[in-house]
């Protein structure tokens, strides 16, 4: 990652702006605003020109939130009583499936638009059933823009709705309309439901349009929990990623809460579960109404020293929570404080305890369902209704008296707890103001900091290196004007396991925290944590690629996001990223990051000692473009393995195409021991061939009696069985053909059995050998078998292992470096605290499982 250019953005040339100054028309045309000034974006062109408006940054949270916003309408489908399961599958071809059996989007022309409802829904902003009309009481999406959205963002979108009996197609690119509603079949009048299928655009997502399995599972695993009954599949059809889970959770928000716990010490073993329901009254297009309001609170406390309150309203995660989570803490605080009080558990001299002090150690899930919900944005990450709080204050407050006058015993263990949490932040707070001492009176800066020169934070960065070797070579290396170097001796204490006073006591810890200058802990006292006052923008963990580094590096990290997450969030801490491999041939030397840059470099090496011509002719394929013939033959065997993988064959698909046009569904039927497969070239094919084979039940279909007889009379007493495939794999192998034709390399015939297509020339003159190709995947294996030839490989271990200018060069040089840039935001937020848990707890068990379960997955390990 390079750092960015130090001069302004927006450089103004003085010279040409002069000219303009003195040019008439330049002024002429400056100073004139009237009508042709004002430009009106239309359909979803307004969109596409500000995405930042409606899904966020169009960067990989942007691009998981598309599916979220798809997925938001099968949930308002459940809400509603008509879903029971939903289907999200990340197809090999890049795009995104969304799938439910609710009731179908209405399909008919709309009697005030006069297109089909689908269409305006989809293309039309701010249109839809959740205006009040009754569609949806309890729904998350309020604006009208959510899936149009994801439709004006796609490189093309499609949508199938079964409804009444008929299956109904609509297909858009880039939020134009491109092959209009139509009934592409038929199927049971039961099987109702919406398939939503999109690619995100490139030219938007300009950072990545690969989805993330584990992103997209720690979402629906909420949703799995706060909607009980809901049946949740995601299964990614990739083959380098390939995987499937199912989320179905038949008491909801309680087995929520037992989950983010089951890692942690419990203080108590039952979650205190509070729910209620109270009135409130709404105003909608001018219209006052009363309705009500639904709350769910579970909590449970542990004995680590984090909180973690999770809030939802109608399902939508608000990671900025809200006035229910406002509600939540002052009723929470209120109650304790009030019981404890009433039965002498505190003392009136005592100080009341703090919402902090009450809040250590719990973890909560707090889920309201209300009508028209108000957002701070479109992504909807801060509930804003100022009546709810009230509400679930209430709810809180009484259901909490209530149920301490029921359990004393966990009454006073909670109180107990809150108690010494307000003595440890006591102690903290000390430790902090002696941390803050000892800087302001001539302790300064730590001795073993090489601080740079620069003091401009966003203009520096700090490297937080393992052991003094590697510090040395770093101090030596650095670019001293904005490179600051902070080694560290040994490793710094687990902080998940220490309360924020013990870890103050750690030197290496309290070097960090005088280094970057920003303040440890929460509040508002001397010495919490302050963002502004932080010395670098840039502060990065560098250690070995062995075992101790990992380790070392997880310590660092666990201490980052426990007691500086705001750094984290703010995208200033990153893991910078030393090479694995030095590979040498000939004269040429590398530096490798990991076995994928290992596997290119062979390409690339290969490459350059051989030539590719059509069999029997002088018609080379061009050198410059031989290598991306290289990385797409690569990029095809992805794709031709996942079409393996369901059963298919390359080579029967290929001769299935239709003026380049491949299968888009497979069949495979199954009789006894023997197999048949058929490929169809549009759905429309698929359905024909589900109507004259009902016994396949390809769509779920529901046989009568006569139909099974006659199916039985037909296939003499076999029953014959079937899986349909849709190949999604069909198009990207398309583009990928496409694209080798373009580079000069004919696809067809692709294969051939009796001569050969083309031939490798290795060499030249009488050392020129050359080897027929009858495939053109043949191409790709010759290649890396040449580019493997004298090659020699050195494997890093230690950052000590290199010298001054090698570290610099590869790890720490901005056009040349790879840093990962750590997140925390409401995605992984949670995988992160179950990973910190589990690797840095107290708990052994899990640490144990989880080394157990991922045993035969490690790699690069040192023994």
């Amino acid at each position: 990652m390079s750092d960015p250019s130090n001069e302004p953005e927006n450089q103004v040339d003085l010279e040409s702006a002069h000219e303009a100054d003195t040019t008439e028309t330049n002024v002429s045309d400056a100073q004139e605003y009237g009508a042709s000034q004002i430009d009106k974006l239309e359909g979803l062109e307004a969109v596409r020109k500000r995405p930042g408006m409606y899904i966020g940054d169009p960067d990989v949270r942007g691009l998981h939130h598309c599916v979220f916003e798809v997925l938001d309408n099968s949930i308002d489908e459940h809400l509603a009583g008509y879903c029971k399961k939903i289907k999200i599958a990340l197809h090999v071809d890049g795009s995104v499936s969304i799938v439910d059996d609710g009731r179908g989007i209405p399909v008919e022309v709309h009697p005030k638009f006069g297109v089909p409802a689908v269409e305006l829904v989809l293309t039309s902003l701010h249109a839809g059933g959740k205006f009040g009309q009754g569609a949806y009481k309890y729904s998350g999406g309020l604006h009208g823009v959510g899936a149009k959205c994801v439709n004006a963002l796609s490189d093309w979108f499609k949508a199938e709705v079964s409804r009444e009996g008929k299956v109904h197609s609509i297909t858009f690119e880039r939020g134009t309309t491109t092959k209009p509603l139509e009934v592409v079949g038929e199927v049971d009048e039961s099987h109702t439901g919406t398939t939503i299928t999109f690619f995100p655009d490139a030219t938007i997502f300009t950072d990545t349009i690969e989805f993330e399995f584990a992103r997209l599972s720690t979402r629906l695993r909420e949703l799995a929990f706060l909607n009980p009954g809901l049946i949740i599949e995601l299964e990614d059809e990739r083959p380098e990623s390939a995987q499937k889970e199912s989320f179905y959770y038949a008491r909801g928000i309680e087995e929520f809460v037992e989950q983010l716990g089951e890692n942690k010490t419990l203080v108590h073993e039952d979650p205190v579960v509070l729910r209620g329901k109270r009135k409130i009254e709404i105003e909608y297009d001018g219209k006052v109404t009363t309705d009500d309001v639904f709350a769910d609170v579970v909590f449970q406390y542990n004995d680590s020293y984090q909180s973690n309150i999770l809030c939802f309203a109608n399902s939508i995660p608000n990671a900025d929570g809200g006035t229910h989570l406002t509600g939540f803490r002052g009723a929470l605080t209120r109650s304790i404080n009030q019981y404890a009080k009433a039965n002498k558990i505190l003392k009136d001299k005592d100080p009341a305890l703090s919402g902090d002090d009450v809040r250590e150690g719990i973890v909560c899930v707090l889920s309201i369902k209300m009508p028209n919900p108000r957002f701070s944005s479109q992504t909807k990450d801060k509930l804003v209704n100022a009546e709810i709080e009230g509400v679930v204050s209430s709810i809180v407050y009484e259901g909490l008296q209530s149920y301490f006058e029921e359990n004393p015993n966990l009454a006073k263990t909670i109180i107990d707890k809150a108690v010494n949490a307000a003595r440890a932040r006591e102690a903290a707070r000390k430790a902090r103001e002696t941390v803050r001492k000892s800087v302001l009176s001539g302790g300064g800066l730590p001795g073993k900091l090489a601080d740079c020169s620069e003091r401009d934070p966003k203009k520096s960065e700090i490297y937080i290196v393992e052991g003094d070797s590697a510090g040395g070579s770093a101090k030596s290396g650095r670019n001293r004007i904005n490179q600051a170097i902070l080694p560290l001796r040994g490793k710094v204490i687990n902080v998940e396991k220490a309360r924020l006073h013990r870890a103050l006591q750690n030197k290496e810890i309290q070097a960090m925290i005088t280094a970057i200058g920003a303040g440890i802990g929460e509040g508002d006292q001397d010495g919490a944590f302050n963002l502004e006052k932080v010395r670098y923008h840039k502060v990065v963990i560098m250690t070995d690629a062995d075992i101790d580094g990992a380790h070392i590096r997880t310590l660092l990290l666990t201490f980052f996001c426990r007691h500086m997450p705001e750094l984290v969030k703010a995208g200033y801490l990153y893991i910078a990223q030393p090479p694995l491999y030095k590979v040498t041939r000939k004269k040429r030397e590398e530096y490798l990051a990991d076995d994928d840059a290992l596997n290119e470099i062979l390409i690339s090496l290969g490459s350059e000692d051989v030539r590719l011509r059509q069999f029997g002719t002088e018609n080379y394929v061009d050198r410059d473009l031989l290598k991306s013939v290289l990385d797409t033959l690569a990029q095809l065997t992805r794709f031709t393995s996942t079409l393996e993988g369901h059963g298919g064959n390359f080579r029967k698909l290929l001769e299935f195409s239709n003026s380049g046009h491949l299968p888009e569904y497979m069949v495979r039927v199954r009789v006894g021991n023997d197999e048949e497969i058929y490929y169809f070239d549009t759905e429309k094919e698929l359905l024909s061939y589900a109507h004259d084979n009902r016994d396949l039940r390809l769509f779920d279909e529901e046989l009568t009696e006569e139909e099974m007889i006659a199916y039985k009379e037909r296939f003499q007493g076999a029953q014959r069985r079937a899986v349909k495939h849709e190949l999604h794999e069909s198009a990207a192998i398309s583009k990928v053909l496409s694209r080798l034709n373009e580079f000069g390399v004919q696809t067809d015939p692709f294969f051939s059995d009796d001569k050969p297509v083309y031939e490798l020339v290795e060499g030249d003159g009488e050392n020129e050998e050359i080897s027929p190709v009858f495939n053109l995947f043949e191409i790709l294996d010759r290649v890396l078998e040449i580019g493997r030839k004298g090659m020699r490989i050195q494997r890093f271990k230690g950052l000590g292992e290199m010298n001054a200018k090698e570290l610099y060069t590869t790890t720490m040089d901005p056009e040349r470096r790879q840093f990962l840039q750590v997140r925390l935001d409401e995605e992984n937020m949670l995988e992160a605290d179950k990973m910190f848990d589990v690797l840095m707890g107290d708990i052994v068990e899990p640490r144990k499982r989880y080394i157990e379960d991922n045993a035969l997955k490690v790699q690069n390990l040192d023994v």
